[in-house]
């Protein structure tokens, strides 16, 4: 399996994702949307915007490696936070940081930042999905 991120020409080249990935692979992986809940589903980072970004990642990563993938075999993230502002954008940045390193991962993606007026519980402050291609 393979993703390439590529920022082609005549488009922007952001440092944070990338505008698209190819995949190549046998199994396309529809991840549910991950929010801020341990292995026994309990609260992660209550008010805390960046820990719940990082929690969202390591559960990405955590849910991926159950079916024999990785982080890397992410081909699309879709990140929806609650009442966005670009003022969040440091603390989504500190969030995805953290959870790169402790995963060992680049986690520049292609990615989608939708900004939402509420989530299914009302302590969530982000969640995030991922499409990831495996063997």
């Amino acid at each position: 399996m393979s993703v390439t991120l590529v920022n082609p020409e005549g488009l922007p080249k952001p440092e944070v994702y990338r505008q698209l990935s190819v995949a190549t692979g046998s199994k396309l992986v529809f991840l549910a949307g991950q929010v801020a809940r341990d292995a026994h589903g309990r609260p992660v980072g209550e008010g805390d915007f960046a820990a719940q970004v990082e929690q969202c990642y390591l559960n990405i990563a955590t849910a991926l490696a159950g079916i024999g993938g990785s982080f890397d075999d992410v081909a699309k993230l879709t990140v929806y936070v609650v009442d966005w502002s670009p003022e969040k954008m440091p603390l989504l940045g500190e969030g995805v940081g953290r959870a790169a390193a402790k995963l060992g991962i680049d986690p520049v993606k292609p990615i989608t930042l939708l900004g939402v007026a509420a989530l299914g519980e009302p302590d969530l402050l982000v969640e995030v999905e991922a499409t990831a291609v495996i063997e």
